[in-house]
């Protein structure tokens, strides 16, 4: 078999506490990246890329073990998010003239699919090696009022790693009823593996982003980023304004705001690059959806015990999730999250890798 022959591994994980038995996928492409995805959570558990010198290191934060996400704080590790990512007001939304009340797992409002989101579920696992690389296929059915949604939803998510150094998320849903519905990866990407990612620069193709009021839940508006501290049209330290007086950055504790995409063309458009510069390493993010919510790792506490022993303290990694907008549900305004039967959601999210020069 050649060196570039990309491959895929399987290998336990462990049980859950109901026995469940957890699976991890290894993709290989041969040119040393490698990810591992766990069938619970659709966990990314590791992503090795190389740095500007050509080592091999992890840029993503997570567990040695099942057992550390399994643990009381949680706070999304790598996971897949649904039914819906981000907040939805109060939990609950009117569809076809009915009301739905969701579970409320983040105060009065429902987040990231509530208190058994996907994130907490085992997934099936499909995978294979193709012209595309290395992949494997996740699904999950989420039944009629789980959470509180309607409808019977039928879920898959697709990883493919490619010869480029491309980690593809393919995104699908079906659904029997009409429901809502957002997905997302919550992966939480330190390029340099220091202790923080203040220094990591940031650039993203969005000129607006969504305000929120005191409970992290939109107002409605599309502000305009020029002159506040959400600009990073242009490349941008995380901790360079981070600590600004700003009523934004104050409600968020940091950065935890969606950006509307500027977006453009057809398939997955450059949303976001992120640099590593010690590393070197940088980050390209395309996707097809219309958000990209940036989260600074504000609640990260020290509590969380990850790879190699490390704590995550706060800001020890950012995430960086395509989705639809928070609370699309109860804003006809927004791009819609409403899936009716025949009309499936597809979606794809594209994390391309590569080593580039150091700043300077």
């Amino acid at each position: 078999m050649s060196r570039d022959t990309p491959t895929v591994e399987r290998r336990p994980f462990g049980a859950l506490p109901d026995g469940t038995p957890v699976e991890l996928y290894l993709l290989s492409n041969g040119r040393g990246t490698a990810v591992e995805v766990a069938t619970y959570g659709g966990i990314v558990t590791s992503l090795r890329t190389r740095d500007a010198g050509g080592r091999l290191g992890d840029v993503v934060l997570g567990h040695d073990r099942l057992d550390g996400y399994l643990a009381g704080n949680r706070p999304y590790l790598g996971a897949l998010v649904g039914r819906f990512a981000n907040r939805i007001a109060g939990g609950r939304f009117t569809l076809d003239g009915r009301v739905h009340q969701l579970a409320c797992n983040d105060g009065p409002n429902h987040l990231h699919g509530g208190v058994r989101g996907f994130d907490k579920r085992a997934w099936s696992a499909q995978a294979g090696t193709g012209p595309s690389g290395a992949a494997v296929e996740l699904g999950l059915v989420s039944e009629d009022g789980e959470e509180g949604y309607p409808g019977r939803l039928a879920v898959s998510v697709t990883f493919t790693l490619d010869e480029a150094d491309q980690l593809r998320l393919d995104y699908a849903a079906t659904a029997d009823a009409p429901t809502h519905c957002n997905l997302t990866h919550h992966g939480y990407f330190d390029l340099d593996g220091g202790a923080d990612v203040l220094d990591h620069v940031l650039t993203l193709r969005a000129a607006r982003f969504l305000p929120v009021d005191e409970g992290l839940i939109p107002t409605g508006e599309l502000r305009p980023v020029a002159g506040t501290p959400m600009d990073f049209t242009r490349p941008t330290a995380i901790g360079a304004r981070l600590e600004a007086d700003d009523e934004q950055l104050r409600r968020g504790r940091g950065y935890d705001h969606c950006w509307v995409l500027d977006g453009g063309g057809e398939g997955p458009a450059l949303a976001a690059t992120l640099d590593g510069p010690v590393s070197g390493r940088r980050l390209e993010v395309l996707t097809t959806e219309p958000g990209l919510q940036l989260y600074s790792g504000n609640f990260l506490d020290g509590t969380v015990v990850g790879r190699g022993g490390r704590a995550y303290g706060r800001r020890a990694g950012l995430c960086l999730e395509t989705q639809h907008f928070p609370d699309s549900p109860n804003r006809p305004g927004f791009p819609g999250t409403l899936l009716r039967p025949g009309r499936p959601l597809r979606s794809t999210t594209v994390f391309r890798f590569s080593a580039a020069p150091r700043p300077g």
